[in-house]
Order: C-alpha cells, then sequence, then structure tokens
C-alpha cells in the first residue's frame, strides 16, 4: 500500500481543457489503470496553485490514495469467517511453527466467535466490534479462557497480508477498550492430587496399572507421555527415561510431538 500513497497527479493541456492524470487500483488486480480527469477550461486562466489544489481533489476523492479502496478492490473484503478458516488451513500446513491441532480453535471459533462477528467484514474487526463478544464470553468463561479466545481473533485479523507481507489491517488491540478481563495467575486451577490420593490410587491397583500410578508420581510425567513410552526410551541402565514422544489426544496412535518444546527430556 505503501506505493500508492501520496498521488497528486500530473497536470496536462489537452483540447482546450486542463486534465490530471493519475492511477486507480482496479477490481481483483495488483496493477492499476491511468486515468485522465477534467480540472478546468484553459479560459479560465487559473493560476497554477490553484489548478494543483483543484487536481489533488479530484485524486483523493477519486480514491487513488485510499489504503480502505485499495483493501476493498485489490484484495477484496472478506468477512471474519472466511479469513478464519484460510487462517486456520494455512496455519497447519506452514513449514514454520505449524499447529498440529486446530480442533480446540474451531470449537472456539463455531460456539462463541463465529455466532457474534462471523459475518463481520474483516476490516471492520476492532476493539469495539470484540467489545460485545467479550461481554457474552465473559458471563461463562474463565479470564484466561476470554483471553485465549480473543487472541485468536487478533491473529486471524493479522493474517491478513498485503503483496509485500504487511498486514492488511493494523490494529493497536487495547485491553482497556475491549474491557478484557485481568487473568489473576495466582487464583488460576492447577488441579493436583494429595499424596495421601496418590497412596490410595496405588494400593488399590494391581499389576500394570499399579506400575503406571508409581511411574506418573515419580516422574511427573502426563499420562500421554507415558503411554507413548517403549523399550528403547529406557536407558543408563535403567535409571533415565528419554520423553520424546506421545499418545495423541484424539486417536490412539503415537506421534512424535510433545505438548511443548520444553517438554522433551530425560526423567
Amino acid at each position: 500500500m505503501s506505493r500508492r500513497c501520496g498521488q497528486n497527479g500530473t497536470l496536462i493541456k489537452q483540447t482546450g481543457w486542463w486534465r490530471v492524470r493519475f492511477r486507480l487500483d482496479q477490481p481483483g488486480v495488483d496493477a492499476r489503470k491511468h486515468r485522465s480527469v477534467k480540472v478546468a477550461p484553459v479560459s479560465m486562466g487559473l493560476t497554477k496553485p490553484e489548478l494543483e489544489r483543484r487536481a489533488k481533489e479530484i485524486v483523493q476523492n477519486a480514491g487513488a490514495n485510499s489504503e480502505e479502496r485499495f483493501n476493498r478492490v485489490v484484495l477484496g473484503e472478506v468477512t471474519f469467517r472466511e479469513q478464519a478458516k484460510t487462517y486456520l488451513q494455512r496455519a497447519v500446513s506452514r513449514k514454520r511453527n505449524p499447529l498440529r491441532d486446530t480442533v480446540s480453535i474451531e470449537g472456539a471459533m463455531n460456539k462463541w466467535v463465529y455466532p457474534e462477528i462471523g459475518n463481520v467484514p474483516l476490516g471492520l474487526v476492532d476493539n469495539l466490534t470484540v467489545k460485545p463478544l467479550i461481554e457474552r464470553m465473559s458471563a461463562s468463561l474463565s479470564p484466561r479462557t476470554v483471553n485465549k479466545y480473543v487472541e485468536y481473533i487478533k491473529q486471524v485479523v493479522k493474517s491478513l497480508k498485503a503483496p509485500n507481507g504487511e498486514p492488511v489491517h493494523k490494529r493497536t488491540w487495547d485491553a482497556e477498550t475491549m474491557d478484557l478481563p485481568v487473568v489473576e495467575y495466582s487464583e488460576q486451577k492447577r488441579p493436583s492430587l494429595k499424596a495421601y490420593t496418590i497412596s490410595g490410587l496405588i494400593a488399590e491397583s494391581k499389576g500394570q496399572e499399579q506400575a503406571l500410578y508409581v511411574l506418573l508420581a515419580a516422574t511427573g510425567m502426563r499420562i500421554s507421555e507415558a503411554l507413548g513410552l517403549e523399550v528403547r526410551h529406557i536407558i543408563n541402565d535403567g535409571r533415565t527415561i528419554k520423553v520424546e514422544q506421545q499418545v495423541e489426544k484424539n486417536r490412539p496412535r503415537i506421534v512424535k510431538y510433545l505438548k511443548t518444546s520444553a517438554s522433551k527430556r530425560g526423567n
């Protein structure tokens, strides 16, 4: 868009008229079309500054320097729902930091976001557009979840890029304007079992189930990580367990990644 800004046009004299020539964006293409518009009859004897002022007004009114026109005419005005689906499709196939699973994001979009702003043009999604959605979500969801879903919205808006790779809709998101709930990390729920509960589970179980409970309690492994262990992960004469894979959440198969990159370790 930067190369489309600041056009004043070029004044030319043609068949008794002063005309201004400039370039204007056309639907669906990156190239612009040359336009020539009458400014004033030569017989009026207008001064050069007056002609330049009128020419500049014509160029501005035509939208030749308009970012809004560029977004609407050249890039096309997509809805939030359309861009969200495009974003998720690209997010799982990209080489840089791909998303492994979009099920939770799609669930949030379908239940909360799409009904509220799904059909809103992406260019109109901003602090004030999102605020009513935040109010509705805050009545049922935790502050942490609300913040997470708003982050999804920000990523979708940012994902529409101009040909030079810059975001088309540059936003300054403001938590105060959106009235985004504050996440009190000290009050976050961190589910954990007491020692007597663990001891009870171990005492009441037998065989492989008992061994699994002991392993989880002793190493701090997630259940998905423990279920993904193979013999080759027991090293150092049985004193070390390599954690480098897990069982996928929604289907019974082993995948070669963990919840986070920091999860790869040796216990």
